[in-house]
């Protein structure tokens, strides 16, 4: 089961929150090549997050999946929920990561921010 977990320190209200659900289900599904009943979206919103070393408007999101995952694949699904948080929450792509299957992918990652992450599974 593909699980998207979604933090942003933006808080969301009940309204956006479903048609983030939605959005984001029908485009891992498809992305990913699984069926949205397959698709789990957990949104977490109004999370106290500090990216860059500041408190504006960001994103932070995990992707796991067995399978579906893979070069041609990871860019595409960055730069779509990228597009869905800046539509619904007016999040700049500057400012999300997301992180898939332990594929570290970043929209606009200024090159002067670092970012390490090991993965020790």
């Amino acid at each position: 089961m593909p699980t998207l977990n979604l933090y942003t320190n933006v808080p969301v209200d009940a309204v956006i929150s479903s048609d983030i659900l939605k959005d984001a289900t029908k485009s891992v599904a498809k992305i990913i090549g699984k069926p949205e009943s397959y698709v789990m979206i957990l949104l977490n919103g109004g999370v106290p997050i500090a990216f860059g070393g500041t408190e504006v408007p960001a994103a932070y999101g995990e992707l796991i999946s067995i399978g579906g995952l893979g070069q041609g694949v990871n860019g595409k699904l960055s730069s779509t929920i990228a597009d869905i948080f800046q539509t619904k929450l007016s999040i700049d792509s500057t400012w999300l990561l997301l992180l898939k299957h332990f594929w570290l992918c970043c929209i606009n990652f200024p090159r002067n921010h670092v970012l390490l992450v090991w993965d020790v599974i």
